[in-house]
């Protein structure tokens, strides 16, 4: 008889844990998983997809605004925030059920409680009491956004779980942040007919992406209407009637309904009982891992936000995968963070895959590609967005280091662009690839001429 009665506890229902519990179960292992409060975790719940649904909520505005230029009589649209978020509630409880239903299809046995750790090799499930034994367990249980740092009246803010939650569509909303978060939610209400004030003690949005593209979407925010106010902070909180007044760090005061503090998020570790096996998270809360996702007890593993090394949905589902295959599949597997395409959806949209020229430099030579141009819709709509294509590539080897888009479709179109990097593909090959035209793509496959850095001195 085994002494263990399960050969896979993962803790966590998110996108990692789900795809790790199924993935191990279809190689024959026993396998039991807990979560505490929704199947899908942050991604499914409170994350990626229902921001996305948001974020297509908010374009269609500007769809109305543009329909004109091409012959279409819009009569003055209406926005209904409860409808909206009726339907986007309907869709996520759709989405918790199929996440269920393929863990119950692969033979995983689910437990609606929390689960903390009292040993290598014992969990204990909360709600009942109970104990369970099991020969490996991973953890998998994401992270959480704060209200950081923390300030007098800051409880006044609402983070990123509490928004999708609005009883009403607020009139004026202060965003605080410079992060992806930050930037899609300030995206999100200056569409759907917010006044927005996007705030950042940074000197630029998205600390970390290419400058281009920091310049490029603090300008379109800029003529989309939304307040950017950077190197500035808030100092206090206060509530006033029925509104939120913001002290911010230059002394100036900001009236509004809501505050969305996107300031950071923290790995869910607090009250796991990771010390019990001898586990100490980092500065950050965050688990430590190798290179397979152990941890320094043998048989405990972890993916995800909460290991804090790539937070994004599909990262913590290729860890989830490459686990079940090391330790289940007799397969052992790494998952590579070096090149990771990703997509901000702001609006305009941004995509990137690899190094920002400011990184590549620091390696060694580069030549830089790189066009700005009017998208062929604005032609007849009369918009005012702009395309930003670049690309960053290896002056010795010709290697593509990095791709960056700013414009419309740039998260679809950077999946594609990311198979071509992710093989090590070269400008010629680029070059060699035949445009599809008329496309804003074609760009990417088109840019002949190195982009030149022209010194101050020699300008005019």
């Amino acid at each position: 008889m085994s002494a263990f009665d399960v050969d896979l506890f993962v803790i966590g229902g998110g996108s990692g844990g789900v795809r790790a519990a199924r993935i191990a179960a279809g190689y024959g292992a026993r396998v039991m998983l807990a979560e505490e409060y929704r199947m899908g975790g942050t991604c499914v719940i409170r994350g990626c997809v229902p921001k996305k649904l948001l974020v297509y909520a908010s374009r269609f505005s500007g769809e109305f605004e543009e329909a004109a230029g091409f012959g279409w009589n819009v009569p003055t649209p209406s926005f209904d925030w409860a409808t909206l978020i009726r339907n986007k509630d309907a869709e996520i409880a759709r989405l918790e059920g199929v996440y269920r239903k393929s863990l119950v299809a692969a033979g995983v046995e689910i437990v609606d409680s929390r689960a903390v750790i009292e040993d290598a090799h014992t969990v204990r499930i909360v709600e009942t009491g109970s104990r369970v034994r099991a020969r490996i367990i991973l953890v998998a249980v994401g992270a959480h956004p704060t209200l950081e740092p923390r300030i007098p009246g800051g409880e006044l803010g609402i983070t990123s779980n509490e928004v999708f939650h609005l009883e009403r569509l607020p009139e004026r909303i202060l965003v605080v942040g410079g992060g992806y978060i930050a930037v899609e939610f300030a995206g999100v209400f200056a569409g759907l007919g917010s006044r927005v004030t996007l705030l950042h003690r940074g000197d630029k949005l998205l600390r970390g992406f290419d400058e281009d593209i920091r310049d490029a979407l603090g300008e379109a925010y800029g003529r989309r209407g939304i307040d950017l106010r950077l190197r500035r902070t808030v100092e206090r909180l206060d509530r006033h009637g029925g509104a939120i007044r913001a002290t911010l760090s230059d002394g100036s005061v900001l009236e509004v309904d809501e505050v969305l503090v996107a300031t950071g998020r923290r790995p869910n570790t607090a009250g796991l009982g990771l010390e019990a096996a001898g586990i100490e998270v980092d500065r950050a809360g965050a688990i430590p891992v190798d290179g397979y996702s152990q941890t320094i007890t043998p048989s405990i593993y972890a993916v995800g936000d909460v290991t804090n090394r790539a937070n994004l949905t599909p990262v913590a589902i290729r860890e989830g995968h490459a686990f079940a295959d090391t330790v289940f599949g007799n397969k052992p597997a790494m998952v590579d963070h070096s090149l990771i395409p990703t997509a901000v959806f702001s609006t305009p949209e941004i995509g990137v895959i690899g190094l920002s020229e400011a990184a590549a430099r620091l390696r060694g030579p580069v030549t830089i590609y790189k066009t700005s141009f009017r998208p062929m819709k604005a032609t007849l709509s009369g918009h005012d967005d702009r395309v930003l294509m670049k690309l960053v590539v290896d002056g010795e080897t010709d290697k593509v280091l990095g791709v960056h888009i700013l414009g419309e479709g740039a998260g679809e179109i950077i999946q594609a662009v990311g198979i071509a990097v992710t093989m090590g593909a070269t400008k010629a090959d680029f070059d060699r690839t035949i445009a599809v035209h008329p496309t804003a793509a074609e760009e990417l496959v088109t840019m002949r001429t190195p982009f030149v850095v022209k010194h101050p001195q020699a300008v005019g």
